[in-house]
């Protein structure tokens, strides 16, 4: 899911700059204006992918803390099952034991 977000973001981005690059080649502004513009622009595109770098790193993080965490309830609810299993197998032994003996 994160991963056609991500895309998604991209693409949009890409044809943000692409759409910027052809007004630029079009703008009736002055060379100053359009170099603070673009520089504005730059600035804010920067800050957009540094959150967007930073929320994926997060989201790795958080899936591999569920990823464990999970791990660590499978392994403890098969490890219960197996000790009540070898609870049960030692009834069993006891049973046909005194069985055996009666």
């Amino acid at each position: 899911m994160a991963g056609k977000t991500t895309t998604g973001i991209l693409c949009f981005t890409g044809g943000a700059l692409t759409g910027a690059l052809f007004a630029l080649l079009y703008a009736p502004e002055k060379g100053r204006e359009t170099r603070s513009w673009l520089s504005y622009q730059l600035e804010k595109s920067r800050a957009m992918l540094a959150d967007l770098a930073e929320g994926l790193v997060t989201s790795r993080e958080l899936g591999a803390s569920s990823a464990k965490t999970e791990g660590q309830r499978v392994i403890s609810d098969a490890r219960d099952k197996a000790e009540q299993l070898l609870g049960d197998v030692d009834q069993l032994i006891n049973q046909i034991n005194s069985r055996k003996g009666v």
